[in-house]
């Protein structure tokens, strides 16, 4: 989901009729995980989408949360994205939850009837959240936005 290398991407943000999305945003590096938050719900006011947050204790939680708002009955979604931020620490924790974060959207995406956006930044260090929400890398949050609105579209055209 990176800009770089892809121009044409931010061109044209489409604006799918009555999108509803579900944001699904981690407390941990809430600093990180707010900024990605208002980017994405920059793009989303844009595109006049509506949305509903869940806010989840961590990152591996997501996945949980996205397949039990599924089965829950709720007013059904047009698109999951994911919103956390991961920071390499000194032991293989950051391995594990990286791991279990990337299979479990996966396999959502593969069993879901909706898109479901990976918005998690797995980083090694603060600047390079840095560059990614607003930096040298673009907006991840903005990007995650831009990327459902656009898969919603593909969605409803299958």
């Amino acid at each position: 989901m990176s800009t770089q290398g892809n121009s044409n991407f931010l061109q044209g943000i489409p604006s799918p009729k009555d999108a509803f999305i579900i944001i699904v945003k981690t407390e941990w590096n809430s600093d990180i995980v707010d900024e990605l938050e208002r980017g994405c719900l920059n793009i989303l006011h844009q595109a006049g989408a509506t949305y509903e947050i869940i806010t989840v204790p961590g990152a591996v939680e997501i996945p949980f949360t996205i397949a039990a708002y599924k089965r829950s009955g709720r007013p059904k979604a047009d698109a999951f994205i994911t919103l956390g931020a991961v920071i390499q620490g000194g032991t293989p924790h950051f391995d594990y939850v990286c791991k279990f974060v990337t299979e479990g959207v996966l396999q959502l995406n593969l069993t879901l009837t909706e898109p479901v956006v990976l918005g998690v930044l797995t980083l090694n260090n603060r600047v390079q959240a840095e560059e990614r929400t607003g930096g040298i890398h673009g907006h991840k949050g903005e990007e995650a936005a831009i990327t459902a609105l656009k898969m919603i579209e593909v969605s409803r055209s299958l």
